[in-house]
């Protein structure tokens, strides 16, 4: 009997094991201290050094729970399909107030170009390539008087021929126009992004509030002759909209106005 209890305490001091009817009976129940968030993955079972035999489960890492892990990524998937759903007029561009800075600019032996910015360090609102010549540009403000007006097409969505109702696209995202200048056809014009090009241009001419003159131009086209000056905006319609060239007070400049019409 005396060599069954020596073999029973040399067990249980090399590899804590305990008889099932002393666990139940003489040692208390084991206890998890584990925070309520934590599932799974022990790393250890060691037992106190207090020698109450209290069994204690150290954590090997933190999960997350999958509800978490399942509202973020159906987060992140309803966020961009909406980003890429989105309506054209509601992404950010670029928009345009009562006054706003033009700039007319175009090769000497090319086509001319204008911008117009809400402040002089922006993006355009509208960048438009006229088929006009610069040189005939030139002659045409020589006279003191330029009119430009630039047409496009409404379009219609119907079916069977019949007429429906005008898309929602607004007037200064038109791609194509018509031109006329001084009610003279001239070609069309296309509306276009800004290259890096029409920034160099536009930043070199940036601290000019109002003037003409001459860019220096190494290519084949020759000179970059610009014209720069504030404009006055009126929104006739959402079809119509035109650009009145300002004058300072008591000079006796060119007239430029620039009229876009949806027909």
């Amino acid at each position: 009997m005396a060599a069954v209890d020596q073999s029973s305490s040399s067990s249980r001091r090399y590899f804590d094991w305990y008889p099932l009817e002393e666990t139940a009976i003489d040692t208390e129940p084991a206890v998890a201290l584990l925070p309520s968030d934590f599932h799974h993955s022990f790393d250890a079972l060691s037992v106190s050094e207090d020698g109450d035999d209290t069994l204690v489960l150290r954590p090997l890492m933190r999960r997350p729970t999958p509800k978490k892990k399942v509202r973020k990524v159906l987060k992140s998937v309803i966020n961009s399909v909406i980003s890429c759903n989105r309506h054209p007029s509601s992404l950010d561009h670029p928009s345009l107030g009562s006054r706003v800075i033009g700039t007319l600019f175009g090769y000497r032996k090319g086509h001319v170009h204008f911008a117009f910015q809400s402040d002089p360090g922006s993006i355009p609102a509208l960048l438009v390539e006229l088929a006009t010549p610069t040189c005939c540009l030139v002659k045409e403000m020589a006279s003191g008087l330029v009119r430009i007006a630039l047409e496009c097409e409404r379009e219609r969505s119907g079916c069977g021929g019949h007429k429906g109702r005008s898309r929602g696209k607004p007037l200064l995202q038109e791609p194509v126009w018509r031109t006329y200048c001084n009610g003279r056809k001239s070609g069309y014009a296309v509306a276009r992004e800004c290259t890096m090009g029409d920034m160099r241009v536009l930043r070199s001419v940036q601290a000019i509030t109002m003037g003409a003159g001459v860019l220096p131009g190494s290519g084949p086209e020759g000179e970059l002759m610009y014209m720069r000056a504030r404009f006055e905006r009126v929104v006739g319609s959402r079809d119509s909209e035109a650009f009145y060239m300002i004058n300072p007070d008591g000079t006796g400049g060119p007239e430029l106005s620039i009229f876009l019409l949806r027909v």
